[in-house]
């Protein structure tokens, strides 16, 4: 269904893709916020409390979640050749995610029993999201790598939401789970490793040759990544229920050496690139890759060492913040203008009074946020080794002012 005239086959109505983005740069401003008044308790590892699930979910759904599913309703189209199945069910699943990740994440902090009911109408929202994507990737005629990254990250997405409400009816008093931990394990590696982590590698091979005008790379070597980290998961899953450490290690191990082998692929491919210079928000993305393979080094040393809850509450936290976040903030960076010229100016393309794709990109701006965001990550890095509460809730201060600026500096772009 095409909702706008003149739109071709795989162009979707660009309306779609942004409601979900301007929810997300709502959640994930509001998110940062609430931080500054968490130091105390995150620097003494009290992860688990109502007020950081709240934060956690806030994040996690409204921010990175939201913002994957507009990026998909734009980019698999493209990357699939094939149109979405049906835009105003996009819409109405939009709704629905919508109202349920905000209801969801305000009754872990405030009502705990409403839990139940918000997670359900979230569910509702990501299985209407996992049909429509299913509907559309059957229309492809010919299968490649990234369907499966993409098709197995899905799959990760409902598990995660599926073992979530699990968890939620436990918090409300409604379940009653043998072996709570095993699960909330499972959720968390699910969410960030399966869902967030597989569909980045999909898209990365999608638009790293995109962004640097790259040609000629082999994709050989996305088999082997993509099957060693599965595996990765699998065995790390097994372990939460086995208690077996043997099986963890061998989950981390298999994780970073698939991550280090896709570390070494997107080398290869930036390598057969034809723009010299790379874009300022494309190169904070390719950081951020780096910054995952340290955090799945970090993981891996770790594994293999007698340490405490707390690092491992930590490590979770720098891997969200470092790798999922920073990617999407630096690609969100470079597809958003891409978008919006697309649909205003593409067709005006030579008259006078059009502005370039970098006219509506501020760069500079972009180049100081993304660097703020490196200090700050260093700073949190910093802050919970040593567990330093009031270096925390500046260095969250100034990286909440940071993303509200990042957030504001995005919107913009569809004024210009």
């Amino acid at each position: 269904m095409n909702m706008m005239p003149g739109l071709s086959k795989t162009e979707t109505n660009i309306k779609l893709p942004f409601s979900f983005i301007i929810y997300s740069l709502l959640a994930f401003s509001a998110s940062q916020i609430i931080l500054i008044f968490s130091g105390d308790f995150l620097t003494n590892g009290a992860f688990r409390i109502p007020p950081l699930w709240m934060v956690a979910h806030l994040l996690v759904l409204g921010w990175a979640l939201m913002v994957a599913m507009g990026a998909m309703y734009q980019l698999v189209p493209v990357a699939f050749l094939t149109p979405i199945w049906n835009e105003t069910f996009g819409f109405i699943q939009f709704w629905i995610t919508a109202i349920g990740i905000t209801g969801f994440a305000l009754s872990l902090a405030f009502s705990p029993k409403l839990t139940m009911i918000t997670g359900f109408i979230t569910l509702i929202g990501v299985l209407m999201f996992l049909y429509q994507m299913a509907m559309t990737m059957k229309k492809q005629t010919e299968k490649n790598i990234l369907t499966a990254l993409v098709g197995t990250a899905l799959v990760c997405l409902l598990l995660t939401i599926l073992f979530g409400i699990f968890l939620a009816a436990s918090v409300s008093g409604h379940l009653s789970l043998a072996n709570h931990v095993a699960l909330l394990k499972t959720h968390i590696i699910l969410g960030i490793a399966g869902w967030f982590s597989l569909l980045i590698f999909g898209f990365s091979y999608k638009m790293v040759p995109m962004f640097s005008l790259a040609h000629g790379f082999s994709m050989k070597l996305s088999k082997p990544i993509y099957f060693l980290y599965i595996f990765g998961l699998l065995s790390s899953i097994l372990s939460f229920w086995t208690n077996r450490s043997i099986l963890f290690q061998l989950g981390m191990m298999l994780l970073f050496i698939s991550f280090s082998l896709f570390v070494w692929h997107i080398k290869q491919i930036i390598k057969k690139r034809l723009k010299k210079n790379l874009d300022k928000p494309f190169t904070f993305s390719l950081v951020a890759i780096i910054i995952g393979w340290i955090m799945h080094l970090v993981a891996l040393i770790s594994s293999f060492i007698s340490i405490s809850p707390y690092l491992f509450g930590v490590i979770i936290y720098l891997y969200i913040m470092g790798w999922i976040v920073f990617s999407i903030m630096g690609y969100l960076y470079k597809i958003v203008p891409f978008l919006w010229w697309t649909y205003k100016y593409s067709k005006e393309m030579g008259q006078p009074n059009v502005p370039t794709l970098k006219q509506l990109m501020n760069e500079k701006l972009g180049t100081i946020l993304f660097i703020l965001c490196l200090i700050c990550f260093a700073g949190f890095a910093v802050s919970f080794s040593f567990k330093l509460a009031g270096l925390y809730m500046f260095v969250q201060l100034l990286f909440a002012v940071t993303t509200v600026v990042f957030s504001a500096t995005v919107v913009s772009i569809l004024k210009k």
